[in-house]
Parts: C-alpha cells; structure tokens; sequence
C-alpha cells in the first residue's frame, strides 16, 4: 500500500479487482477552495489501454510489485517463445498472446525485458529498434531512388514490412519495434 502522494511514473497499482495499472504520468493538483487531489493517466498493463483517473491526496491505493528482468530468446518451443534469465539462466515459456506483435522482430539470441508479476510474465519489451535482414524482396529497378515509393519485404524472421524501392535483398536494415515501421539502412 502507497499513499497517492507517493505515486511515481513507471509505478504500477492494483486497481478495480486486481487489474494492473502503470502510471504514466501524475500532477498533484492544490485548487484555492476545497481539498487537493492528484490527477493521473493509466495504462492497463495488458491491454494497454490509457485512462485519466483522479484520486483524492493522501488516499492509500494498492501497489503492485512488478519485476522487470533482462531476458533472452532463446527458441521457440511449438507456439510458445522460451527466454533465458540472463542473471540466473532459468528459463521460462511465454505465449505468443503476451508477447503480442512483438514475436514478429524476435531472432534468437535477442535481448529484452520481461515484466514479471507473481511468477507469470505480463508484457515483453523489446528495444524501440531492431536490426534484420531482408529474406526476399522483389528487385529495385534502375530509377527508383526517389522517395515516397515502398514495396513489401519479408525480414528474416518472416515477417512483412513496407521498405523503399531502392531496398534489395541480403540488405540488414533497422526497423521500429512499436510501429513495424523501416527507419533505414545499416552500415556494416
């Protein structure tokens, strides 16, 4: 139990039944009549759905302790995605409906971070931008450096994104995590 006057951002709360809840971000609010009271924006930690709630200040709310730990892929196993705990090499399965979109940029041996709460994993972080290959493109045609066009290209983890014309395959290129999105050419 946390006061709302304690309330940091990153922290998480066990709100309406047990449900997860990070803060995103808090103010503590002093208007000139009546008692003070702290406005906050959640975010359900599984769906990811984002709330304002308001509580009174100084009232006691339920804190969830959740451990964030750097993990490893390590292979998949059927459906599931097995991690390696990078600190004790304990192993775990994660389903893909916590991992979600993220299995798309997963290659074995990457590294994120898994949230952990009471032994079961919630979500899984990856970095905000991988690096891959591109398995198969269709060929760039002399002429197609201007901007503005895209094609499909399938990464090495067989997922498809939109990349330039200009992209050929073999080419490793970065790719953001949250959005699917091609950010550019790497230099190797």
């Amino acid at each position: 139990m946390a006061s709302t006057n304690d309330l940091k951002n990153g922290m998480v709360l066990k709100l309406d039944n047990g449900q997860l809840w990070s803060v995103v971000e808090f103010q503590h609010v002093k208007p000139g009549k009546g008692p003070a009271f702290v406005r906050t924006k959640l975010k359900h930690v599984l769906s990811g759905k984002v709330v304002d709630k308001t509580f009174n200040a100084g009232v006691k709310v339920d804190t969830a302790s959740v451990d964030k730990r750097g993990m490893q892929f390590s292979y998949k196993d059927g459906e599931d995605f097995v991690f390696m705990d990078m600190d004790t090499y304990d192993q775990i399965t994660i389903s893909p409906a916590v991992l979600g979109d993220n299995a798309n940029y997963l290659l074995e041996g990457f590294e994120a971070t898994v949230a952990m709460y009471e032994g079961a994993p919630l979500y899984v972080e990856l970095p905000t931008s991988v690096e891959l290959v591109i398995e198969y493109t269709e060929p760039g045609v002399q002429g197609d450096r201007s901007t503005g066009g895209t094609k499909p290209a399938r990464l090495e983890t067989g997922h498809e994104i939109g990349v330039p014309l200009f992209i050929v395959t073999g080419e490793k290129i970065k790719v953001d995590t949250r959005t699917g999105d091609y950010l550019g050419r790497v230099n190797s």
